[in-house]
């Protein structure tokens, strides 16, 4: 097993070495970095990404992790100016749960009580989506 942050996987969009991404990091760490979001749907959000290629959460060290706290403050920090109400933060691990692509990144969204869907957690909305789906 390779260590260290120059760990990439050729094409993957995320690793910084690739040269591949579409904006710069906002701020890092030794083990992280943070993007702010592209999505004109989500302006007020981003993703913290490790250095080190790995696809999914469940593949990211001790080390990662503990390095992780550090950069979720900082995300929190860097959105705070927009004055959100709320946060939502998680992981979409593996194309079935909305992974699109495939190094680890989580997301932070900032959320507002003004917006449409002020007060939907994800569950709420994996719920209603399923309800639909079955129907």
């Amino acid at each position: 097993m390779t260590s260290g942050v120059e760990q990439t996987k050729p094409g993957c969009p995320f690793c910084v070495a690739n040269g591949l991404l579409v904006n710069a990091p906002v701020f890092a760490n030794d083990r992280f970095y943070f993007l702010d979001s592209i999505d004109p749907d989500l302006p007020l959000a981003g993703m913290i990404v490790p250095h080190r290629h790995s696809e999914t959460p469940f593949e990211l060290t001790p080390v990662e992790f503990a390095a992780l706290p550090e950069m979720l403050e900082r995300a929190r920090q860097h959105l705070a100016g927009h004055a959100p109400n709320g946060f939502t933060v998680g992981w979409n691990v593996g194309a079935a749960g909305g992974q699109e692509v495939f190094h680890t990144h989580l997301h932070i969204i900032a959320r507002f009580d003004h917006a449409p869907d002020a007060g939907v957690g994800i569950r709420r909305v994996l719920k209603y989506s399923r309800l639909e789906h079955f129907s």
